[in-house]
């Protein structure tokens, strides 16, 4: 399955230390190059996949993405790189800590001073002011990552996804489904402000690279908090209102697949949401659109699903 591939890079470990890893490059594989720092590990690139995926989404704005265990843990978008950093670690201060950073446009030096107050291990973007460079250059251990393809461009390095499991090898193609206005629909009698409509758009896109079940919540683009990782929506929902607190009244809730029980719509309402974005299609979408108009909620359907296993 390997035999054909370039093998690149031996790590001293995998995810755990009593596993052997490697990376091979294939066909798809995207141009970069390493610019400081000690030798990368197994898990710095699987923080570092998801950082350009969710680049790939924001490429054309400014953009800053933050992961942790291979997980989304911050994503914001600003009128500046360096007011897109401080949106995205203000959003999650704790996990940002030892956290992998990805930017979607070169990193100039004001976004440089603020990235050397902190603490990450590894630091992505495709390219870097000289300025820039040497204030990240003065930490030896950060990890500087330059990405050579353009960000646009990752959305389609990928075309299918593999995975080994005891009954063969599944395989499916990578999920690159866009919105379609065909299927973008406004399902309740409140409708969104063009504002809310905009940030529920920025929330759905971060929820795709989340692991499900998602709850993502946003506002000003700029998430407040990723409920993923849950075998409940409930659980992911609650969860991510727990931890966004006060600053979710007037916010967008995006979720990966269909909303299929009112408890969902129960726990919004108490966190004061304006708008919900999912999938639908669940057997009780009429009962989910009802307690949406009850609460005054703007419901958004999409009809693409981001579930992710």
């Amino acid at each position: 399955m390997l035999d054909n591939l370039e093998r690149i890079i031996d790590f001293k470990q995998g995810e755990n230390r009593q596993q052997s890893a490697c990376l091979y490059k294939n066909e798809g594989s995207i141009e970069w190059e390493q610019l400081n720092g000690g030798e990368l590990t197994y898990k710095n690139f699987l923080n570092m996949s998801v950082l350009v995926d969710v680049l790939g989404e924001f490429y054309d704005v400014f953009a800053t993405v933050m992961a942790k265990v291979g997980l989304p843990c911050a994503v914001a978008l600003g009128k500046t790189l360096v007011d897109s950093y401080a949106k995205a670690v203000d959003s999650n201060p704790i996990g940002a800590i030892g956290s992998c950073i990805g930017f979607s446009k070169i990193v100039d030096d004001r976004t440089a001073k603020k990235i050397a107050q902190s603490s990450f291990e590894v630091v992505l973007a495709c390219g870097y002011d000289k300025e820039a460079l040497e204030i990240l250059k003065k930490n030896e251990n950060l990890k500087i990552i330059k990405i050579n393809t353009p960000f646009d461009e990752v959305k389609i390095s990928v075309s299918q996804e593999l995975k080994i499991t005891p009954f063969g090898v599944l395989e499916q193609d990578a999920d690159r489904a866009d919105f379609n206005k065909d299927t973008f629909k406004v399902l309740t009698k409140k409708k969104p402000e063009q504002e809310q409509l905009e940030d529920a758009i920025f929330a759905f896109k971060v929820a795709k690279y989340a692991k499900s079940d998602v709850v993502v919540l946003a506002k000003d683009f700029k998430t407040l908090a990723i409920g993923q990782g849950e075998t409940s929506f409930v659980e992911s929902c609650e969860g991510a209102i727990d931890t966004a607190c006060d600053s979710t009244k007037d916010a967008v809730m995006a979720t990966d697949r269909a909303i299929e029980t009112l408890d969902v719509i129960h726990a919004a309402a108490r966190g004061r949401i304006a708008l919900i974005i999912e999938p639908a299609g669940s057997i009780n979408d009429k009962k989910i659109i009802e307690q949406c108009d009850k609460y005054e909620i703007a419901l958004v359907a999409t009809g693409i699903e981001h579930f992710k296993g």
